[in-house]
């Protein structure tokens, strides 16, 4: 798809010999949720003291065997289902040899030419309503190594092994994106499909959730690039920051008549640059071959489609049925099914009532609050039970959008209902003709002069007006009944 895909303008380049194209694969390590490791029995949980999750098998002691674990097999296949790839129902694992301190065996048990999931497809939300599809090459099953850490001591490293046999997914797209911001929105749609699936919680400041950037360069439909491959990304902002720089970095060497090394490199995040790490190997610098203390893995079809059957309502169905459903826009349905707990979050508070009303206010009000706050929808300050009542005071004409926005925050800062809320401080807005007549009556007495100039042809004195009969009824009139009041004794 690289070859062909579609490049806009606005994702092209400018250097001083014209415009160039960038092209980006990407491939996401994903720690599998799971309760023990891929080929062991030992732990997971993040944040335990050092070295306090490593078997005999994580630390490679001779003679060790692993045995692996069923339920990482159903959650990798769970993961290939949710992004419509082929499950391959007879895979291998091999043995990547290479050697690092923190990989005491001395190889990584992986996957390669056979993999236990081919190809798929995820559909990028972009601004303005557009998508686009990028393909994935393949999903395969891997143990992550352990953790080496050089600021522990002045003069030695010290390593870590929890990590090391931790289950990962590595998802490898094609290089199909083209721009930083189609790798942050590539992010975004496969940790939101992981969530979904309960198959990763998406945790980049964990390293759950990590990313390998390949990026070339090219004049726009030429061949090919060398691409450079940038390690270990941990946020998608560094991803985009990475991705700008190297881009830059490779078309000022090629127009200076140099050439771009194929090379591993990092991302300096205090700079905003990447630097060199180490040339980058070819797979038989790995010497894959088959693990030979595994046989391969055989899955039974029938099991597969069982899983297919678990399988919840995924983002890109969800969006298609809040637009057909609710009558949103793409965008605002897009935001909302981005974490499935904000999607049920929204349903509660819609159900029954005015859709695009409650939309606007779970993605203006509340999120302002929460992403104030720095807290996920999990831990709002406002319930769903409780937005909703707010949304129906809105519908009957109880409470005026302004009324409305005080009584929001007054919800936020105590916990409250919004009824509770209306009745303690007397916030009803105020429908009654008569009511409304003698404010305006009392304010046009005292604003003889304003009156006059009014009626002279000043229109734009109405807003003078609303502002002062809204003060004297303390926000509370109707501002549809009000302005049309108004307009009428206004008038004479």
């Amino acid at each position: 798809m690289s070859e062909t895909a579609i490049v806009n303008d606005s994702d092209l380049v400018q250097g001083r010999t014209g415009a160039w194209e960038i092209v980006l694969g990407l491939e996401v390590h994903a720690q599998i949720i799971s309760n023990s490791k891929l080929f062991s029995g030992a732990a997971t949980a993040f944040g335990a003291e050092p070295n306090t999750q490593v078997s005999l098998v994580d630390a490679a002691f001779p003679g060790m065997l692993p045995v692996i674990n069923g339920y990482c097999i159903e959650q990798a296949v769970r993961t290939g289902l949710g992004l419509n790839a082929q499950i391959n129902l007879r895979s291998v694992f091999d043995r990547k040899n290479y050697f690092y301190a923190d990989l005491p065996a001395g190889y990584q048990i992986s996957q390669y030419l056979q993999p236990i999931v081919g190809k798929g497809t995820i559909i990028l939300d972009l601004p303005e309503g557009r998508s686009r599809e990028v393909a994935i090459t393949r999903l395969h099953l891997e143990q992550d190594a352990g953790k080496s850490l050089h600021d522990q001591h002045p003069k030695k490293t010290y390593v870590d092994l929890n990590r090391s046999g931790v289950a990962l997914m590595e998802i490898v797209s094609e290089p199909d994106m083209r721009s930083s911001e189609e790798a942050a929105a590539y992010l975004k749609k496969l940790r939101s499909i992981l969530r979904y699936l309960g198959t990763c919680d998406g945790n980049m400041d964990e390293g759950s959730f990590r990313c390998d950037v390949n990026v070339s360069v090219r004049k726009p439909g030429g061949e090919l690039g060398t691409r450079c491959e940038i390690k270990n990304v941990n946020s998608i902002r560094f991803v985009q920051q990475a991705i700008e720089h190297e881009a830059r970095r490779q078309i000022e060497l090629v127009e200076d008549g140099g050439k771009v090394r194929q090379e591993t490199r990092l991302f300096d995040a205090g700079k905003g640059i990447t630097r060199p790490m180490r040339s980058k190997e070819h797979a038989h610098d790995y010497r894959y071959f088959p693990d030979p203390d595994l046989l391969p893995l055989e899955l039974d079809a029938g099991w597969v489609e069982d899983i297919k059957a678990t399988l919840p309502e995924l983002p890109d169905v969800k969006k298609a049925r809040f637009i057909k459903a609710y009558g949103l826009s793409a965008y605002d349905a897009g935001v909302l099914v981005g974490e499935r707990e904000t999607a049920a979050f929204y349903e509660s508070v819609a159900t029954g009532r005015d859709a695009k009303l409650a939309a606007n206010w779970v993605i203006s009000e509340l999120f302002g609050v929460l992403n104030k706050q720095n807290k996920e929808i999990g831990e709002s300050p406002v319930s769903a039970a409780s937005l909703g009542e707010l949304v129906d005071l809105l519908a009957d004409n109880t409470l005026s959008g302004r009324l409305a926005k005080d009584v929001f925050q007054a919800m936020v800062e105590t916990g409250k209902g919004a009824k509770a809320i209306v009745e303690e401080k007397g916030l009803r807005q105020v429908t009654d003709t008569g009511a409304i007549e003698a404010a305006i009556d009392k304010v046009m007495a005292e604003q003889v002069d304003k009156v006059a100039e009014y009626r002279s042809g000043k229109d734009k004195l109405l807003g003078f007006f609303v502002g002062q009969v809204m003060k004297s009824t303390g926000g509370k009139a109707n501002p549809a009944m009000l302005n049309e009041l108004l307009k009428k004794k206004l008038a004479g």
